[in-house]
């Protein structure tokens, strides 16, 4: 069997295999292109992709795609094979420059918020050569942008490599007025945690709303849930072992650094995380890591739920965005250092960070929205929909003393004391970490801890650069004009704490009185997808990213409008799929068992025994049965009364505040006559099979 060293990255177009296969020139001029976002000449395409191509051919490659990241948080991928006729009924194999830097897609199929007419299909997609191209399946899949004809971003990709820009250009700056001459880039990275569940094929099988929702919405909580804390980190089930094996092998293939692999807080529940990469290629790899657990557990007859809370009761999944800074000197922006009370520099950056989440707690928030996330932000096992930044004991300290002007000395750096002498020595953290914030300082990076486990990074990172180059800017903006730059430095980072220390919380974010102290520092809080996605459009929102050549008014309105109607479309199909299950499984099951069991009742009443528990259950489930129905009659008639063709913001209103409660209604009496019916007769798998049957 092979070793990981052998099979990492073997699947994929990467720096080694170029610079083995691309004549010197090419490969430096590509490279050019990679490293200072030079324009790629023609001439250098066509070699890069006759290379690209026998290198797939030799690895069995028969078709190539151009492959994108619409605006509906998948991948989507057209395949052409390399075949081309020539005279005489013979064919040959080969791929040209120009199809390998340009290719055409329908612009207007694809969820596109308006920018795109369905007579204005023509769309384009683009070759990013700073993501490596990879086989899958036995086609070459080249990373591309993806626009339409007059140049909008229609996918996930573009907006994020102009944020990276944005980003670059605001820290060169900064770090040029330190003397950091020798800093010519300076690149975001990212490293996305994965929370996942698995659960047995043969009962995802029969159950719709698995299969139609990806999330369950019926269940009965059962009697162990994840109460005693014995699967967080427990030892993994033999065939889940098998799956995460399997599911490396896969991924160290496609060049991505699966690196940790554990048992999540509640049962069936794992996680997966990389190490940490490129922002533009992490949100790549997440999206391959995402098709590929998909994949994987099909072959061991498991099926991988992304869903966000595809079970009531216990934890829900997300994903922890780890980000941070980097320089082509390979400086980590957000490394304290040993004293990081002494450096300037961290300082600045650390509080240009603060002052973009203070500034745009609606941005932050509004880029993990989602119906899913919606379930699981807020409910005492995930970050609150309230943003805030947990910094830790240390840092907190050090910018109270730069605020009050006073010396701060350091913490003492002590040994841990376990108390068992024969155990070694470590060092203890200076400050402790917080799970229940949104936005953790974690040693050297930040981790958005907000963002829904089915959810594209891309929106997050396009927001998080964005933001952060807009302080850098402002702050580049100040001292470059100032006089006497470390006095300027000093007074601009004492002004900075002062003004933005209130979203600065190092607290319990699931406590109750969290909310209530945040309402009084003036945090935003927006509770819903339906409040937060508007916030795209904010005049002010509008004009940080125009300014920062990010995204465009008309694209922020398309991304509010696409996140709105997807909203809606998510609850309806759901809402559909409850009114399914409760009329075709749940209710003509129910009144099968309360036949039989009113004849049992008339059976032993005509024996001569006296039994009122058996009147009092068939009472008790009979009203239960109304109940039913009653939620079915609702919910049916809140549907029907649904705007015909109401704007996305009314729609997806119309479905959180009318169809929601209903939908709640009807699951809490089907989850009651769950509780009251025989076993045998209940129609799908309940929450005890689906949460303990993989082994």
């Amino acid at each position: 069997m092979a070793g990981m060293e052998e099979i990492f990255g073997i699947n994929v177009f990467n720096d080694s295999v170029m610079r083995q296969r691309l004549p010197r020139e090419t490969y430096k001029a590509l490279h050019k292109t990679i490293d200072d976002g030079r324009r790629l000449d023609a001439d250098v395409a066509s070699v890069v992709a006759n290379a690209m191509k026998d290198w797939a051919l030799e690895h069995g490659a028969t078709h190539y795609t151009h492959w994108f990241q619409p605006l509906n948080s998948v991948t989507a991928e057209k395949h052409d094979a390399f075949i081309s006729p020539l005279p005489g009924g013979a064919v040959i194999q080969e791929f040209s420059g120009k199809e390998l830097v340009r290719g055409e897609a329908d612009a207007s199929s694809l969820p596109n918020g308006g920018l795109r007419s369905t007579f204005e299909a023509r769309g384009y997609t683009a070759w990013d050569p700073t993501s490596y191209a990879f086989i899958k399946d036995h086609v070459l899949c080249i990373p591309t942008a993806y626009c339409s004809y007059g140049g909008e971003a229609l996918d996930k990709k573009t907006p994020l490599l102009r944020s990276m820009e944005a980003l670059n250009r605001q820290a060169v700056r900064i770090l040029h007025l330190f003397g950091r001459m020798d800093t010519t880039r300076v690149t975001p990275t990212v490293g996305p945690e994965q929370e996942y569940f698995l659960v047995d094929k043969d009962l995802f099988d029969r159950r719709s709303d698995l299969i139609f929702a990806g999330r369950t919405l019926f269940g009965a909580k059962p009697p162990k849930g994840q109460e005693l804390g014995d699967h967080f980190f427990g030892t993994i089930q033999t065939r889940v072992q098998a799956f995460m094996a399997d599911l490396n092998d896969e991924l160290w293939k496609l060049g991505v650094l699966a690196k940790t692999e554990h048992n999540e807080t509640a049962p069936a529940q794992h996680e997966m995380a990389p190490i940490y990469a490129i922002a533009n290629i992490a949100c790549d790899h997440n999206q391959i890591t995402m098709e590929m657990m998909k994949k994987v557990a099909l072959r061991h007859n498991l099926v991988c739920l992304l869903a966000e809370k595809p079970f009531a009761g216990v934890n829900g999944s997300g994903k922890h965005n780890n980000w941070s800074m980097f320089t082509n000197t390979g400086y980590n922006l957000l490394e304290p250092g040993d004293s990081p009370h002494e450096s300037a520099q961290f300082l600045l950056f650390l509080t240009s960070v603060i002052k973009a989440v203070d500034e745009n707690q609606d941005l932050l928030r509004a880029s993990v929205a989602s119906a899913g996330n919606d379930h699981r932000l807020g409910g005492f096992e995930a970050p609150p929909a309230i943003i805030s930044i947990f910094l830790g004991d240390e840092l907190t300290e050090i910018l109270e003393a730069l605020e009050a002007g006073a010396i701060y000395n350091g913490r003492e750096k002590t040994d841990m004391t376990i108390g068992v002498h024969m155990l070694p020595k470590f060092p203890r953290d200076t400050t402790d970490r917080n799970r229940t914030s949104p936005f953790a300082f974690t040693g050297n990076k930040f981790e958005f801890r907000s963002l829904g486990s089915s959810a594209s990074v891309s929106d997050a990172n396009v927001v998080l650069n964005t933001i952060v180059a807009e302080s850098l800017r402002q702050f580049a903006d100040e001292l470059e004009k100032a006089d006497d730059f470390r006095a300027a430095l000093h007074a601009l980072i004492v002004r900075t704490i002062h003004d933005h220390k209130r979203i600065i919380f190092n607290g319990n974010n699931y406590s109750l009185d969290w909310v209530e102290e945040a309402r009084k520092r003036g945090l935003i809080c927006l509770s819903s997808t339906v409040d937060a996605l508007p916030c795209y459009t904010a005049e002010k929102n509008i004009h940080l990213f125009e300014t920062h050549r990010v995204l465009s008014a008309s694209e922020l309105r398309s991304r509010r409008d696409i996140g709105l109607d997807s909203y809606a479309k998510m609850i309806n199909i759901e809402a559909e799929t409850m009114l399914m299950m409760a009329r075709r499984q749940i209710l003509p099951s129910v009144l099968r068992y309360a036949g039989r069991l009113s004849a049992s009742c008339v059976s032993l009443k005509n024996a001569g025994a006296s039994l009122s528990c058996g009147s009092a259950l068939l009472s008790d489930l009979c009203g239960e049965i109304d109940r039913l129905k009653s939620g079915i009659d609702t919910l049916s008639g809140i549907l029907n009364q649904k705007p015909a063709e109401g704007t996305p913001e009314k729609n997806a209103a119309y479905m959180h505040d009318s169809v929601l409660p209903a939908m709640a209604a009807l699951r809490e009496s089907a989850d009651h006559l769950e509780c009251m019916t025989d076993r045998t007769d209940w129609p799908f798998p309940t929450y005890d099979e689906l949460l303990f049957s993989v082994q």
